[in-house]
């Protein structure tokens, strides 16, 4: 019988086709990547051609990345299980068939059904991709390796919006899923193949009540966080589903704790280096989503670009993660420092730009310009790290789990970050002008502005409450770094304790 991986490891040097390996799979992944922002500038053609409303073009943008998200956990095990190869060609596999649905279209619930399908496959490769990643490069080369996987993240949510509006100006809205067509059935093509198989040995048997428990839970909260900025944060719309993930996130813990072949083994959270990893990963995406959620209403609403125009300016930001990963920085840093500095120089960079961006860019592109570089170099330094940091702490037969575990901080971190962000601004707004009805929503509270004067007031306003917003978010992501350095550097310094010293040799 031929071995796996897990059960053969790469020699040291790792798979003779790693970097080739590695370029196939980073083009699964920018496919994925691409659909959860490509969509948004199709809005206004959907709206005409399919007769969407607001509520379908809502569902259809919501229903991939919910489906997405529910699964990870659940599509890492699977990999585990069954075989990441398997699973990547699989995930392909979907995903091609997704979008073939979606392009083909002709209403709004044929859309959304295929989207839904999309997101089973965007789950499989989300996961797969990562564990892949982990099996075939050594430990010299995995972290600048995931440095370049995380480098697809950053382009493919900068050039979603690009591709899908390049797209429309010369086909019709179906072409942003066809499109995907060639380049899955590409992908698909050379996983079988190059990517070698791996597995966990053991044969685990299927949890399959942890992944009902795991998939409803998460699917539950992160359509609370979805739903909270549109319905209210404390509406039934919001609280329930809420609650109910809530519940079913806490027996999926006690299920976890109770079974012999756990799909998530619990006591990976005993780990201090996997839970100071944990901490850093949701706030490196806090940051990130919560200020990008910011940053296009600053440049919109503010400075007074209009959505291409904002989505341009919003480049440099991943231009400089994708220069400094492509350039291996924070691979030749990590050796120098440590992963406690790095990830703390890292995350301190972050804040830094997300506090220029607001004291520096509250009336002028160039001021913001400089908080998108520096922002960048930190999450290009910490976000690697971060991700090494993870996937080490876990067994490498369990690198799918792993993976799971990275891509659900990564939606949950996000959403937190667009949630409390958005609040912050939302109540620094409204408590500035008072008096001004429907001052939770700008344009609603220039509509009802009575004069030049106080229209310009509430936009002054507004732009506070960016500012306010922004350094609330910058104070976080350095607090939330610094506790993450300290807890991983806790964690060394415990393994340093319980590693045998050699005894010195008796006299003669």
């Amino acid at each position: 019988m031929t071995a796996t991986a897990a059960e053969n490891p790469a020699a040291p040097t790792g798979h003779p086709q790693r970097w080739l390996i590695l370029g196939v799979i980073c083009l699964a992944q920018l496919t994925v990547l691409l659909d959860n922002t490509v969509l948004n500038v199709a809005i206004p053609s959907l709206t005409t051609s399919v007769g969407a409303s607001t509520a379908d073009i809502q569902w259809m943008i919501n229903a991939y990345s919910l489906v997405q998200s529910g699964l990870l956990l659940t599509a890492g095990s699977a990999s585990d299980r069954y075989g990441r190869k398997k699973m990547l060609a699989a995930g392909l596999a979907l995903f091609g068939i997704g979008s073939l649905a979606a392009g083909l279209s002709q209403s709004a619930g044929q859309l959304i059904a295929a989207r839904a399908g999309m997101g089973v496959g965007g789950a499989l490769l989300m996961t797969t991709t990562l564990a892949v990643v982990v099996q075939i490069f050594s430990d010299e080369e995995r972290v600048k390796a995931i440095g370049i996987w995380a480098t697809v993240n950053s382009l493919g949510f900068a050039a979603g919006p690009l591709i899908g509006g390049l797209m429309l100006d010369h086909f019709w809205w179906g072409s942003i899923f066809l499109i995907n067509i060639p380049v899955a059935a590409l992908g698909l093509v050379a996983v079988v193949a190059l990517v070698p198989e791996s597995k966990n040995p053991l044969g685990d048997r299927p949890d399959l009540l942890g992944a009902l428990l795991s998939t409803v839970g998460m699917t539950g909260v992160v359509y609370a966080i979805i739903s909270g900025p549109e319905h209210g944060w404390t509406s039934a719309h919001v609280l329930v589903p809420a609650a109910v993930g809530l519940a079913f996130l806490a027996a999926f813990a006690r299920w976890e704790l109770s079974i012999e072949y756990p799909m998530l083994d619990m006591n990976f959270f005993r780990n201090k280096k996997f839970t100071g990893a944990v901490a850093g990963s949701i706030l490196v995406a806090f940051g990130m989503g919560g200020s990008l959620f910011l940053l296009t209403q600053h440049l919109q609403f503010v400075l007074g670009y209009g959505p291409l125009e904002a989505g341009l300016r919003t480049a440099p930001l991943a231009l400089s993660v994708i220069a400094l990963n492509v350039a291996g920085v924070g691979a030749r840093l990590l050796p120098k420092l440590g992963t406690p500095k790095t990830i703390a120089v890292g995350m301190t960079a972050n804040a830094a730009g997300l506090a220029m961006i607001a004291l520096l860019g509250g009336d002028h592109y160039s001021g913001m310009l400089l908080g998108l570089v520096v922002m960048g170099a930190g999450i290009a330094v910490s976000m690697p790290a971060m991700a090494n940091t993870l996937m080490s702490a876990i067994p490498p037969e369990r690198a799918g789990v792993g993976a799971g575990v990275n891509g659900t901080l990564a939606e949950f971190g996000n959403g937190l970050g667009v949630a409390v962000l958005g609040a912050v601004l939302n109540s620094r707004f409204a408590a500035l002008i008072p008096s001004v009805v429907g001052a939770a929503s700008l344009p609603a509270a220039l509509a009802a502005a009575g004069d030049d004067a106080e229209r310009g007031r509430i936009s002054d306003a507004f732009a506070s409450g960016l500012e306010t917003s922004q350094l609330v978010g910058a104070v976080a992501v350095l607090a939330g770094g610094l506790l993450a350095a300290a807890l991983l550097a806790r964690a060394e310094r415990g393994e340093q304790d319980r590693t045998p010293q050699p005894q010195a040799a008796p006299a003669a």
